[in-house]
């Protein structure tokens, strides 16, 4: 897994509004490891019949078509829209999470759970450790659905973004000064996450940096 680099502090992440979603389609240094259909329908070919005046007197009855149920394109895309928005709180609360060096006070258990938790909460307590913070917005853009699973246990959604941490700082707690970081560090990469959907909500449970930049 590729290190990111932030001053005396590496992050090899698994899994950080302000989120800001860019107009599109639809977070890493000493010891601590972060980084951190439309349905279309289609008229028949032929032109239909059109439909007889009533005769007079009689009343022209209407037919409607009843609603059809939800296919399973639409379930599908309920899912993706929902995983997403989980997915973008749940990089709002980790900005909060590192910038405060402490889950307490933030929502991150509401969004997160398994390895996408543990990891904040272990290099939270680093980042107190050592008397540093993460200070800055990260900018999540293009997430895409690459995988629905809906028949499962718990149902999953397979996000693809690219997660831009370069506005990070790393900042001295007893200073209040940034903390010099490498010039050369990958800060703007493609970031797949597992999201899935349990009783209280959609919870992101993996979050994992690609060796690739976007």
């Amino acid at each position: 897994m590729t290190a990111y680099a932030r001053g005396d502090i590496v992050m090899t992440h698994t899994h950080m509004r302000r989120v800001r979603i860019s107009a599109a389609p639809l977070r890493q240094g000493g010891a601590i490891a972060l980084i951190l259909a439309a349905l279309t329908a289609i008229n028949a070919c032929t032109k239909a019949p059109s439909a007889e005046k009533p005769a007079s007197g009689s009343t022209a009855s209407t037919s409607t078509r009843p609603t059809p149920s939800p296919t399973r394109e639409t379930a599908e895309e309920a899912a993706k829209k929902e995983a997403t928005s989980a997915y973008l709180a749940y990089w709002s609360e980790m900005e909060r999470v590192y910038a405060a060096a402490s889950l307490d006070g933030t929502d991150i258990k509401k969004y997160a759970a398994g390895p996408a938790l543990t990891r904040p909460r272990v290099e939270s307590a680093h980042l107190k450790k050592v008397g540093r913070v993460l200070t800055g917005n990260v900018v999540v853009t293009n997430p895409t659905a690459t995988q629905v699973n809906l028949g499962t246990k718990l149902p999953n959604v397979r996000l693809s973004s690219c997660l831009d941490v370069s506005a990070w700082k790393v900042i001295d707690t007893k200073t209040s000064k940034p903390v010099a970081t490498p010039t050369k560090r990958l800060t703007k990469y493609v970031i797949v996450a597992t999201v899935e959907r349990w009783k209280d909500g959609w919870k992101v449970i993996t979050d994992e940096p690609q060796e690739q930049a976007c």
